[in-house]
């Protein structure tokens, strides 16, 4: 019985360690995750160039990001309701994962928005990707025949 813990007990101190051994974030990532501001801040973290926790930390970031304006934007623009939404998202969505690559895509694709704040370019980039359908307006009646 004791042999057969000892191989385990090494395994698990060995899976620990490399737990542990995953790359710190520098204080430059660390400032980019805790303080997006712009279009190109939220670009880099939505398709980080690093690796270990930071990138795991910085998409979680993203994709919280792009949840809470997406569902933001939901509860102003209900089906139906008075306001016209601004962008309308296919049935069936993207996933969220795939929506931060394709706003980072969007945002490298479109320096010209990169000091603009972050959700002002998701909404330039939702609008783009997701514009919704024109309207149809009923047509115009014909005035009545005067008697």
């Amino acid at each position: 019985m004791r042999q057969s813990t000892i191989p385990a007990a090494l395994a698990l101190c060995l899976a620990a360690g490399a737990a542990f051994a995953q790359p710190a974030a520098t204080r430059q990532q660390e400032d980019l995750i805790d303080n997006v501001q712009t279009v190109a801040d939220l670009a880099a973290v939505c398709q980080p160039s690093w690796g270990g926790v930071p990138r795991l930390e910085a998409i979680a970031y993203c994709q919280g990001f792009l949840t809470a304006a997406g569902q933001y934007h939901t509860l102003l623009h209900p089906s139906g309701g008075p306001m016209r939404p601004l962008f309308c998202t296919p049935n069936p969505a993207p996933s969220i994962a795939e929506s931060g690559i394709a706003f980072s895509n969007w945002a490298r694709a479109n320096p010209q928005y990169a000091r603009e704040p972050a959700l002002d370019g998701m909404l330039r980039w939702a609008q783009a990707t997701y514009p919704c359908p024109q309207p149809t307006t009923p047509p115009a009646r014909a005035p009545r025949a005067a008697r």
